[in-house]
């Protein structure tokens, strides 16, 4: 994977539940990882949906490998957020295609 393309930098974050001051658990999102990336595929798509159509934002990011990435996680990028819906691994830990749609 040559550096040169990775010209984007994406935001993982995952759910945790920190507790407040009463020892209640709040949800929060939490930054895990800052990585260099290419944006593969960007589309928007419009699609019909129970009130009418809906546009659909779904994007390909291709970045070094990284360990633990679930789809319960998001990514943050160019001030959006992105569900993480997938991800094939390049070689053996080489790297990562992930697949996201707009949340």
């Amino acid at each position: 994977m040559r550096a040169g393309k990775l010209n984007r930098v994406i935001f993982i974050d995952r759910l945790s539940a920190p507790l407040n001051e009463n020892r209640t658990p709040v949800p929060a999102w939490t930054n895990i990882a800052t990585l260099r990336a290419e944006v593969l595929q960007h589309s928007v798509d419009e699609a019909e949906a129970d009130s009418g159509e809906r546009d659909t934002d779904s994007i390909t990011f291709r970045t070094r490998f990284f360990t633990g990435l679930t789809t319960a996680d998001r990514i943050r990028f160019m001030g959006r957020t992105y569900n993480v819906k997938g991800w094939i691994e390049i070689g053996i830990r080489g790297g990562l295609e992930i697949k996201a749609v707009a949340a």
